[in-house]
């Protein structure tokens, strides 16, 4: 994927990565890391973006909803913005990820990344730009991504709920 980055936006003067909160950011953060050391890219801009009070089901849960950080400090006005997830499943979260990052500015150009990206299961039409691997899970199947950061191990589970 980070290839594919380099691929379309080259230097990156006027492309951005917003990983999503929560497991967005991790991978955000890795491919920063793998662009600056393995391809010599410097001044990539990388930003966490929080969701929680944008999303359009955030009332539905019993319980006291728990935001997680946001951490832009740049504008995104004219810029490529790339935003990062880990899993796309319904579309509602990128829904409301565009919503957000307008609190940042215009983009010129909205593309998504995605570690899995579960085809079968949009509510919204949206597709990602890249991604890492596509897989096929019926509405029962959860797909769990663990990271090293975060979880101790980095590994990928479908499980059924």
């Amino acid at each position: 994927m980070a290839c594919q980055l380099i691929e379309n936006h080259l230097d990156f003067n006027d492309t951005v990565l917003v990983g999503i909160q929560q497991g967005g950011v991790f991978l955000a953060d890795r491919l920063a890391k793998m662009l600056s050391e393995m391809y010599d890219i410097h001044n990539l801009k990388v930003g966490y973006l929080d969701i929680t009070f944008y999303r359009d089901d955030f009332r539905r849960s019993g319980k006291p909803l728990e935001a997680n950080s946001t951490k832009i400090d740049f504008l995104v006005d004219d810029k490529n913005v790339v935003f990062i997830d880990d899993v796309l499943y319904t579309g509602r979260s990128i829904r409301a990820a565009l919503t957000a990052i307008q609190s940042f500015g215009r983009p010129k150009n909205v593309e998504l990344l995605t570690l899995i990206d579960r085809r079968f299961s949009r509510h919204l039409p949206i597709q990602p730009t890249y991604r890492g691997r596509q897989v096929d899970v019926i509405n029962q199947e959860k797909v769990i991504v663990h990271w090293e950061e975060n979880n101790g191990e980095d590994a990928i589970y479908l499980v059924n709920r």
